[in-house]
């Protein structure tokens, strides 16, 4: 869900994340504090195989308020971080685009463990608590009313990103300025260009130096991939230019928060 305000989060509208993402996946764009918009699968990344990243999850929204008592739809991309847990962009969960954090605000579905909608084997839960982050941190943890079962879940990475480091992008929003949230998960590759105390700059990389997310992108997790070893979750989407772009995309970083993803999930 993305809406157009405050930093332009990567919800329905728009969500730009990796450039040079290797393997681009259609995420979500929601609202962040005052404004929250739509994101994309990931432009000019690449569809992701049946049976990899399986942790990836698509956030359905429905019924979502307006001030004016109309209602609409959207969507988010985010990751399973514990059996019972999703980590997304804050700005998913909002009433008139301030975040919110307690019940869910509005009938939120997760779809984990499969790359297409299509597929059998799809874990679906009801989200039924959020928890916001720090308020300078586009982050919040989504609790679901049942275990997912038989998904490995993606382990925050303790340490911190470092300028020229590659990471993965996986999401479920558009694949350009004119589509809308993707049944079909998509990939692509970024490189690190900036690191602040609550934020990681990407930029393009793969298949394309303008690789990058898009609207319903928001929440859509960028990780690092390790021989023998499973990948470790360095940021999220969160918001940056209309899709697609070669420019730098917003992350949250998420090292700074792993004792409060922690102590949270319990």
């Amino acid at each position: 869900m993305r809406l157009p305000s405050a930093p332009r989060p990567r919800t329905a509208p728009r969500a730009h994340a990796a450039r040079r993402v290797g393997a681009v996946a259609v995420a979500v764009l929601a609202l962040v504090l005052g404004a929250a918009g739509p994101a994309a699968a990931v432009a000019n990344g690449e569809p992701v195989p049946s049976g990899q990243y399986r942790f990836s999850v698509k956030l359905t929204m429905t019924g979502i308020p307006r001030v004016d008592g109309t209602t609409y739809n959207s969507a988010c991309s985010g990751a399973l971080v514990a059996p019972g847990w999703v980590i997304t962009a804050g700005h998913c969960f909002h009433r008139f685009r301030v975040r919110v954090s307690g019940p869910v605000p509005y009938p939120t579905t997760a779809t984990v463990g499969v790359a297409n909608l299509a597929d059998p084997g799809a874990r679906v839960a009801n989200v039924v608590e959020v928890f916001q982050a720090a308020p300078d941190s586009d982050v919040a943890l989504a609790r679901l009313d049942r275990a997912v079962r038989g998904v490995r879940p993606i382990r925050v990475r303790a340490a911190a990103p470092e300028e020229g480091e590659i990471l993965r992008l996986t999401g479920w929003g558009a694949t350009g300025p004119d589509t809308t949230h993707s049944s079909q998960l998509h990939t692509g590759q970024v490189e690190v260009t900036s690191v602040a105390a609550t934020t990681v700059g990407v930029q393009g990389y793969a298949p394309a130096p303008d690789t990058s997310a898009c609207p319903w992108d928001s929440g859509a997790p960028y990780f690092v991939e390790r021989r023998r070893a499973a990948p470790l979750l360095v940021s999220l989407e969160s918001t940056g230019p209309d899709c697609p772009h070669a420019e730098e995309e917003t992350t949250a970083r998420l090292d700074v928060l792993a004792g409060w993803i922690k102590a949270t999930i319990g």
